[in-house]
């Protein structure tokens, strides 16, 4: 298989929100604040071919459906559609992804799987992909939490729907992911959050998406200001970093602008932290 870290769209959102409970003069030498605290956030997609030519598109990133004023309130840099354009530049085009696993259905993660608003009405931009997302975390977009209601796209949800093309996962993922793809779930970010484990020749890597949205949050304690539970983040994320360096895991994070993947390593403290990789390393 070959893999891909494809840059979509970035954002610029406020520190001491990505950072939890975590003091400024702690995070600031992770991620450098700008004059109005805010820190630069990737928004990246993993691409994975398959030797049969199956192309997978691990998460979709914010994309550029937001209108100018909500693009400017979330910290979005780029008015373009930046994942189809790198995806271009690896001459694939939108209907040649298969498969879209998306982790949960915020809008940075799921968005990209829009249209840009100034191309007219939404669409979808994968017209033959299915879209896989989970039972739980569909369920929770559909009926939102006031905390979390403006995390969702209702229009997403709808013309997924509309699609045909929409898989709901409980456990086990569908069959054309199932030779190379498990799921791990966690809650404490948002409910039914799905991480995807990938077999690669170099050992397991897991997409981590807001449970490890970077290589920073590897650090146990840390959690973000935008988790529903922090302590079940904290659980969840050392249950699955002892899984994984027992096993020679990687991750494989979203939102990191530096670091797009890292294999796992624990010191002589317990304290873990990533060593980075590059994506020709995998295949």
């Amino acid at each position: 298989m070959k893999f891909f870290a494809i840059e979509g769209n970035s954002q610029r959102l406020d520190g001491g929100a990505m950072y939890g409970n975590a003091p400024k003069t702690m995070w600031e030498k992770w991620s450098a604040p700008d004059e109005q605290n805010r820190i630069s956030l990737a928004c990246r997609s993993l691409l994975v071919e398959t030797d049969s030519g199956q192309k997978v598109l691990f998460e979709a990133g914010i994309g550029a459906f937001f209108e100018p004023k909500m693009r400017e309130r979330f910290g979005v840099v780029e008015s373009e559609h930046c994942l189809l354009e790198n995806l271009q530049k690896l001459s694939i085009s939108p209907s040649e992804i298969d498969d879209v696993v998306l982790s949960h259905l915020h809008f940075d993660h799921a968005g990209g799987v829009l249209s840009r608003y100034e191309d007219g009405p939404l669409h979808l931009v994968f017209p033959k992909a299915r879209i896989h997302a989970s039972r739980k975390n569909w369920n929770r977009s559909n009926a939102p939490h006031p905390r979390d209601r403006a995390s969702f796209v209702p229009d997403l949800n709808r013309l997924l729907l509309e699609s045909g093309r929409l898989i709901l996962v409980d456990e086990a993922p569908h069959p054309a992911l199932a030779p190379f793809v498990r799921f791990h779930f966690s809650d404490g970010h948002t409910p039914g959050l799905m991480m995807a484990e990938i077999k690669t020749a170099s050992g397991p890597l897991v997409f981590s998406s807001d449970l490890i949205p970077g290589a920073p949050w590897v650090h146990v304690p840390i959690s973000m200001g935008y988790d529903r539970y922090p302590e079940m983040v904290i659980d969840e994320k050392r249950h699955l970093l002892d899984d994984l360096i027992v096993r020679g895991g990687m991750l494989f994070f979203t939102h990191d602008p530096k670091t797009p993947c890292g294999r796992l390593q624990k010191d002589s403290a317990g304290r873990y932290s990533t060593s980075a990789l590059e994506m020709s390393q995998l295949n």
